[in-house]
């Protein structure tokens, strides 16, 4: 379990440098990106009102509320680490996102013609960290819910299209993400789970 946080925690790592060191590649890409997809919800007004509703629909709140609420369920069913489990990985994920914004206080895009706005830092994408927080303790908990896995890819993809975000951004958010629930789990569930509840099966390490 330990060697797999290499695996998103290193490409973040890189991003983030590349990031902070400005290295044209990835700022260009990200302004091609941007200008593209802004030209696309300019020319498409359906796509900025759908975009802008999943994007409320799939905000950080609505994700840390979900797992108060699975967090309580699972008290009830006696699992008292899984339910410690869920809530230390919610809240230090989403202070570490908010903890790199203000280390890299990355600007968010600046447009001619923008279709929505959003206030703070850009890196790394707190929408695009959060969702994976959020889906990835109710998959853990619920294997059978794995099709939720395109909701982070989907609320990454509309941050973009508003031009709130640069895709290196949302990329950092989902690599973070992935990386916090690999740590947490590690430190959490290195033995197998003991409880009542059947479906915490899924946490027992392969």
């Amino acid at each position: 379990m330990r060697s797999l946080v290499l695996l998103p925690l290193v490409p973040f790592v890189l991003l983030a440098t590349l990031v902070a060191t400005g290295w044209g590649p990835v700022h260009d890409a990200d302004r091609w990106v941007t200008a593209w997809a802004n030209q696309a919800a300019l020319t498409h007004p359906a796509l900025t009102t759908t975009t802008t509703w999943l994007t409320n629909l799939f905000q950080p709140n609505v994700f840390r509320l979900a797992a108060a609420i699975l967090v309580l369920w699972l008290l009830r069913r006696g699992d008292r680490r899984t339910a410690l489990w869920v809530t230390v990985t919610m809240v230090a994920g989403g202070l570490l996102g908010a903890l790199l914004k203000l280390v890299f206080t990355r600007a968010r895009p600046e447009l001619a013609d923008p279709v929505s706005w959003a206030a703070g830092w850009a890196f790394p994408s707190g929408h695009a960290l959060n969702a994976v927080l959020g889906v990835a303790v109710f998959i853990t908990i619920f294997p059978r819910l794995w099709a939720l896995w395109l909701i982070p890819i989907i609320t990454a993809i509309t941050r973009v299209i508003l031009g709130v975000h640069w895709t290196s951004d949302v990329l950092a958010g989902l690599l973070l993400g992935v990386a916090v629930i690999l740590t947490t789990k590690n430190l959490f569930f290195r033995t197998p789970v003991q409880g009542p509840a059947p479906t915490t099966q899924a946490m027992r390490p392969s």
